[in-house]
């Protein structure tokens, strides 16, 4: 959803609404107090042109100023975490995944399999909008959902209190031999670059998806429901 016009924008930041982020056209200059409210409440503004403005709002009376409105409601970390240690189950973070159809499709897969949300980060990252809520099929609204601004932080965070984190990639151990783990983290990488280094490195281990074929790699909407199905009948069939 789409919102414009800078008082709309101002109730829209006072009321606590989840704002994924500001546009603001390169022309324009919003008030100081838009600028300020944004960044105590954590909401990024970014420079954009005048057109794009416009084409995101169908109208060109948007006094320059835009925001997409999520529609799901945002959950601290801490609040994801207790959830997912007291319920021994697990939860995905997603390393900067830009298409929109994959991370709706993972959000989708860690509900059936019993996951109780997901880590996203603030900038790099496909905004949880209509796209990923049609392609989850609705499984967002059952999901805890955590925006942060450091994925590595909060998962030293998630550590710290118990869980278990894993990356899935290529080059580590074969996710077949893993003894159930939870509660844990699946770390899923960016379409194009995978997890990257710091939080591979962070990682108690880097599980890997065995493949024979002559494709070297998997989708990571595909990779990622592989290795939610493998935590989740290890859960509850080990012997399987």
């Amino acid at each position: 959803m789409v919102i414009w016009g800078r008082n709309p924008i101002l109730e829209a930041l006072r009321s606590g609404k989840s704002l994924e982020k500001i546009l603001v056209a390169h022309d324009s200059r919003p008030p100081k107090e838009l600028l300020l409210l944004a960044k105590r409440v954590g909401v990024k503004v970014q420079r954009v042109s005048r057109a794009k403005v416009e084409e995101l709002a169908g109208t060109k009376k948007t006094q320059g100023v835009i925001a997409l409105l999520s529609p799901v409601r945002y959950v601290s970390p801490q609040e994801l975490f207790e959830d997912v240690l007291g319920s021994k189950s697990f939860f995905i973070a997603l390393d900067h995944i830009t298409d929109p159809q994959n991370v709706g499709s993972l959000l989708r897969t860690c509900e059936v399999f019993g996951g109780r949300g997901a880590l996203l980060p603030k900038d790099r990252a496909a905004p949880v909008n209509e796209v990923v809520v049609k392609s989850s099929a609705g499984a967002v609204f059952h999901l805890k959902l955590s925006k942060v601004s450091n994925l590595s932080n909060y998962l030293k965070e998630f550590s710290k209190m118990g869980g278990w984190v894993f990356a899935v990639e290529r080059g580590g151990r074969d996710i077949r031999e893993l003894e159930p783990a939870l509660p844990c983290c699946l770390i899923l990488g960016s379409e194009g670059e995978g997890v990257s280094k710091k939080l591979l490195s962070l990682a108690d281990e880097v599980l890997s998806i065995p493949m024979e074929g002559r494709v070297s790699s998997l989708n990571v909407g595909v990779a990622g429901a592989v290795a939610m199905w493998e935590i989740y009948r290890r859960r509850d069939f080990p012997n399987v």
